[in-house]
């Protein structure tokens, strides 16, 4: 595979990431009870959907990280086993809350606050999650800034997401009112800083492609010209 088509899938998995979190992270506040079975599934679906398409990215970053040169092996290599671990953490909680729907399909139940394993879910979604996303960023914002492989404003927002995560890894002590903003699985921990991590992706995966096309538009220099 060569050097553009890696930054095209890159670039389109970063986009696809943001696209299926925007359309995903709407349903969780759709109803005030129990969602429907339906709400659960396609919420979940569209998880895995987003997942997949993280892994592609972020194997993208490292590739691009890595081709800055030796020096930065180790930040390429800590950003991927950090998003790596976000993806597999991501996966996990889903099955179990797609568990709960499927044992009791009628809706009686919400997987994030009820049945045998949610509480034990919610640091999944929560904390353990945030502090594997800070990780993956405080990383990769390191490498992007000493590496200059992408804009500056890349490395300066991953450490500003970075932040944001970081300082949802305590909400642990804050109770498991869903409905609260900062709880273990408040919707200002689960949901909306959760979100943070791929519409960075987004945004990043824009400048790739845009790249891209900068340098395909770029006119060869002729044969002789430097001679």
């Amino acid at each position: 595979m060569t050097e553009v088509q890696i930054r095209r899938w890159m670039g389109s998995c970063g986009i696809a990431a943001g696209v299926f979190a925007a359309v995903g992270i709407p349903l969780y506040f759709l109803y005030s009870g129990a969602p429907p079975a339906s709400n659960v599934l396609t919420r979940i679906l569209l998880n895995l959907l987003t997942c997949a398409v993280l892994l592609v990215f972020l194997t993208g970053l490292r590739h691009l990280i890595r081709s800055a040169g030796a020096a930065f092996e180790w930040p390429a290599s800590l950003a991927f086993g950090a998003g790596l671990g976000y993806v597999i953490v991501t996966l996990i909680a889903a099955s179990i809350e797609a568990g709960v729907v499927l044992e009791t399909p009628d809706g009686t139940l919400d997987p994030t606050v009820d049945g045998p394993l949610a509480h034990a879910n919610m640091l999944l979604h929560g904390s353990v999650a945030r502090l594997l996303t800070a990780v993956t960023l405080i990383a990769a914002g390191h490498a992007i800034l000493r590496s200059g492989v992408l804009p500056r404003w890349a490395g300066h927002s991953a450490y500003v997401v970075a932040a944001i995560n970081l300082a949802f890894v305590p909400s642990l002590f804050f109770g498991t009112d869903a409905a609260q903003f900062y709880s273990a699985v408040g919707w200002g921990n689960s949901a909306l800083t959760a979100a943070l991590i791929v519409y960075w992706a987004l945004a990043v995966g824009v400048a790739v492609l845009a790249s891209v096309r900068r340098r395909s538009m770029t006119p060869a220099a002729p044969i002789g010209a430097n001679a």
